[in-house]
């Protein structure tokens, strides 16, 4: 039976003429769990909100959609409420109340229920999402993976038949990623609610989904099994990039046979395959940075209230010129606080920050941020104040009396010359990445302190992030990035390293760093471990079999 139905819709947002959604056809049965993929701004988020009519996009609307054979415009409000679930990416831009148990019962008590009910049903979602802990703590007090889940928690207690998900994992650590995910799987196939969701990280999803979708400029492009996706797609597609590590080797080197999709396929048909690891053939490492600090912290501790604990402490850390300095760790170690640190937006209350062997405390605001570092926050959207792309960044150029070809130049860079006229918050996740980061490069900065840059982003434009990255690094840009991406920084850093409990743990070149770990590592690595030492890109596998 189907639950939804897309019938002929097409979607254009105000002041535009060419259409976010072209004609889609579509019908979605009751149980299935369905992963949605495609570069950003396709229209996939878009498409997603009109299943949602409480957040459904402003802008003119062609077709019908249907809800349990029912139009979703002529659905009872209780209905719509509770039979259809919605997770946004950002945890922070759901959670409306400050208790972890209210927010449980919030959206059952905007619907009348009894008390008793409301009682019963918090209950049980607290035991199932394992959140008896921190029932009665703060909602400002949860990690980034608490928050999700708490997210997921106040949906599924409403006892949804439907469940919308949009890039639920992006600003999650690796870890709470797979246990959320796990958590989907569970809800999906233990009590059969249909999932939707939009989703970078394939490498967990496609295992476990149905169907898979795959847009392209406002159109479906592809619509079956996971494992077909590599047969219907041309061998050069942008979304070969996306695919799990597995079947992107098996694809590289025009293999045949089952197409491998987990990481234990991936063991099992690489342990198959013959290398000869001759000397002559060892594996890249990442090239050094320069020897010349540019900015450096030295036994820094910092926390948020005088009676609290520390949220940093002990942190020595020295960043060189020019290179690209990956940190990675869990939510709620205080990555996003070392970057405020380093970037003089927090104060430590021990220990110093230099910036060029001078304390940045000393710098003016003006020369500070005008002259030498920038900052490109987890939310972007708090960068943005202006009603259109266009005057974003007009905005900033005539700031910091840049030209208009510097502007035409950002435009093109980051593909954004087709929103001119669209509002920042009427783009997509990777659409505002880019925008902010556009925005701050008309700075010119010497150094660049980015939190989560790659966030929204599919794995095309990633591509294209790294190459403007590396080509600011060239011009002599050092750039430090937290980072939930382990592919990206195994790939592009110079350098990587590890937050726990507040200060750095370990660091070294991407190669020596991830070949190590278990959980913070690529999927090459978990596929070639113990076949083929040091792989930590599919690269590196694709390379070695060549050279056989």
């Amino acid at each position: 039976m189907a639950i939804v139905k897309v019938e002929n819709v097409s979607f254009t947002y105000p002041n535009e003429t060419k259409p976010i959604l072209n004609d889609i056809h579509l019908t979605i049965e009751q149980g299935e769990f369905i992963v949605l993929i495609g570069q950003s701004g396709c229209g996939k988020s878009t498409l997603l909100r009109h299943f949602k009519r409480e957040i459904c996009p402003h802008g003119t609307k062609l077709g019908a959609i249907f809800y349990d054979g029912q139009k979703l415009e002529e659905l009872l409000p209780e209905k719509a409420a509770s039979e259809i679930g919605y997770v946004f990416q950002n945890p922070d831009n759901q959670i409306v109340t400050d208790k972890v148990w209210h927010e449980l019962a919030f959206g059952l008590e905007s619907l009348g229920v009894d008390e008793q009910t409301i009682r019963r049903r918090v209950a049980e979602m607290a035991n199932f999402f394992g959140i008896q802990k921190w029932f009665h703590q703060k909602t400002t007090e949860l990690s980034g993976g608490q928050k999700q889940l708490l997210n997921l928690a106040s949906v599924m207690v409403m006892q949804p038949k439907l469940l919308l998900l949009d890039e639920p994992t992006s600003q999650l650590d690796p870890i709470a990623a797979m246990e959320f995910i796990q958590t989907l799987n569970r809800l999906n196939k233990e009590l059969g609610i249909t999932i939707i969701l939009i989703e970078h990280r394939l490498e967990e999803v496609l295992p476990i989904a149905d169907r898979v979708l795959i847009m392209e400029e406002g159109k479906l492009l592809f619509d079956g099994q996971p494992r077909e996706i590599i047969k219907a797609l041309p061998a050069n597609h942008t979304m070969i990039s996306a695919l799990p590590s597995a079947t992107k080797m098996y694809h590289f080197l025009n293999c045949e046979g089952p197409i491998p999709l987990t990481i234990r396929e991936g063991q099992k048909w690489l342990v198959t395959k013959q290398f000869d690891l001759h000397k002559a053939h060892q594996l890249p490492t990442a090239s050094e940075a320069q020897s010349i600090v540019v900015l450096e912290a030295k036994d820094v501790a910092f926390r948020y209230e005088k009676t609290a604990n520390d949220i940093v402490h002990h942190l020595n850390l020295q960043v060189k010129r020019q290179e690209l300095l990956s940190i990675v760790g869990g939510n709620g170690t205080g990555k996003s606080t070392v970057l405020s640190l380093l970037a003089g937006l927090q104060k430590p209350y021990r220990g110093k920050i230099l910036l060029f062997d001078k304390a940045l405390k000393s710098y003016r605001n003006k020369e500070l941020y005008q002259n030498h570092l920038t900052l490109l926050p987890q939310d972007p959207k708090t960068l943005f104040v202006q009603k259109t792309v266009k005057l974003e960044l007009e905005d900033m150029a005539k700031f910091h009396k840049v030209s208009e070809a510097k502007v035409a130049e950002m435009l093109e860079q980051f593909q954004l010359t087709s929103l001119l006229e669209r509002h920042p918050y009427d783009l997509s996740g990777g659409e505002q990445q880019k925008l902010a980061l556009a925005k701050l490069l008309l700075m010119e900065p010497e150094i660049m302190l980015l939190d989560e840059p790659t966030k929204g982003l599919d794995a095309h434009a990633k591509e294209e992030l790294a190459a403007i990255l590396k080509n600011l690094q060239a011009q002599g840009m050092t750039i430090i990035m937290v980072t939930h991406d382990i592919e990206f920084s195994a790939q592009h850093s110079n350098r990587c390293a590890l937050l726990f409990d507040g200060n750095i743990v370990s660091e070294a070149e991407p190669r020596a760093f991830y070949s190590g770990n278990n959980f913070y590592t690529t999927a090459a690595n978990r596929i070639a471990r113990g076949i083929i030492d040091g792989v930590i890109i599919c690269d590196d596998v694709v390379m070695l079999c060549e050279k056989n």
